[in-house]
């Protein structure tokens, strides 16, 4: 498979997530490489939720392998880490659902055992400002990316791209806190799926004009979801990552809360910022 359009290459940011506590429970989520530029190369990290790995005594990476810079579909390597919650640091805010590990001894330790991985990273230009953000519209065409309800294509190793719009304004802080919705079917397994605004063709402007051309955006990183409860409560709670079943007076609403990009270049700013200073 040649890996050219933007679609194709953002299939191959994001990892499987497959984890085991120490009383052997299962769970599954989404994690994605994101990489920042250091100017003599690319720091890269692995990006997923702080509850896609709370308490997680293994961790399971599922990979593609890599042959000559092209992806070999049904081609996978499927990497054990023991104490894998050890390897994230989460952002210092503990009610921001981000988490983030080194990539690169990830990369290193494949290879040292002749392992060739394909991947791409999202790149932390593609974070939008907040000049930028207030450029964008109450209502944007959203994608995200990962294994909902653990449904991915196993046999090539790839995950399903979702469709949505968002539900409040990106450049507002929704509840005042750094995050924002998107009406969208967010479903277990989703959690720590990156979100991009995706155009392709042309867009709308705010002011109304239309612009030729296409654009992406890495928004953010989707962790929790609104139910609706037996009495008609709504409340909000993470994305469960273990396949259980959800009562039928507990009903998604299709309200996906998603903490905002900038979390996650702070999160790994603080990684690097341990490793600059040891």
């Amino acid at each position: 498979m040649q890996v050219s359009s933007i679609a194709e290459q953002l299939m191959y940011t994001t990892v499987r997530i497959e984890t085991r506590s120490a009383a052997g429970d299962p769970g599954v989520g989404t994690g994605f490489i994101f990489g920042v530029d250091q100017g003599n190369g690319t720091a890269l990290f692995l990006v997923t939720n702080k509850h896609v790995i709370d308490g997680a005594k293994t961790g399971f990476l599922t990979f593609t392998l890599d042959n000559g810079g092209t992806p070999v579909l049904g081609k996978r390597y499927v990497l054990r880490i023991d104490d894998f919650e050890r390897m994230f640091t989460g952002h210092d805010d503990a009610d921001i659902d981000v988490a983030a590990a080194p990539f690169v001894p990830i990369l290193n330790h494949l290879a040292e055992n002749g392992i060739q991985v394909f991947f791409r990273s999202v790149g932390a230009d593609l974070i939008p400002d907040q000049h930028a953000m207030e450029q964008l519209d109450a209502l944007e065409d959203v994608i995200f990316i990962g294994y909902p309800n653990g449904i991915w294509d196993a046999e090539n190793n790839l995950p399903v791209i979702r469709r949505g719009i968002t539900a409040t304004p990106i450049a507002v802080d929704f509840q005042r806190e750094r995050k924002f919705l998107v009406d969208a079917a967010v479903f277990p397994g989703s959690s720590g799926s990156p979100v991009f605004l995706y155009n392709v063709g042309s867009y709308a402007q705010k002011s109304g004009g239309t612009v030729i051309g296409s654009r992406i955006l890495f928004l953010g990183v989707i962790a929790a979801v609104f139910f609706r409860e037996d009495a008609g409560k709504i409340q909000m709670v993470d994305i469960p990552t273990g396949q259980v079943p959800i009562a039928v007076v507990r009903q998604m609403i299709n309200l996906g809360i998603v903490f905002k990009s900038q979390t996650v270049l702070e999160t790994v700013e603080k990684i690097m910022g341990v490793a600059a200073s040891s």
